[in-house]
């Protein structure tokens, strides 16, 4: 990546309504100077991978809460490979320490566990740019 400003689409896929933390985690992101576009609640992951094609984003953070993160990771997998598209995501939420290989091996590029730091998250975008 260059030093350009990253374009982070922030989704909240399946019926999870919990979306305190993931705004929250968007101000910051604002603030630490990422430009950001939210998908609000309940989305499925093919309009999540769908909007970021048509925003164009750099990368792809899903905020799960629910305990389903395996299965849409799998949907999430499955669909960036149906829609062609190569954009890098991660995932974030109620993840336990445990589930992270299994995360990553279904194909997101990250995964912060229940507990991860807004300034790791950042952190981790940041080195992106470079």
């Amino acid at each position: 990546m260059t030093n350009k400003k990253l374009k982070i689409l922030l989704g909240k896929p399946g019926l999870d309504g919990h979306d305190v933390g993931v705004k929250v985690l968007g101000h910051a992101l604002v603030k630490a100077g990422f430009n950001i576009v939210y998908t609000g609640l309940r989305k499925q992951v093919s309009d999540i991978v769908q909007m970021a094609r048509e925003q164009g984003v750099d990368v792809i953070g899903l905020s799960i809460l629910s305990g389903t993160h395996l299965v849409i990771c799998e949907q999430m997998h499955a669909a960036m490979k149906n829609a062609n598209l190569a954009t890098p995501w991660i995932i974030g939420g109620n993840i336990p320490d445990e589930d992270v290989v299994a995360i990553v091996e279904r194909g997101a590029t990250a995964a912060f566990p229940t507990g991860t730091s807004i300034a790791a998250v950042i952190g981790y975008f940041t080195a992106m740019k470079k």
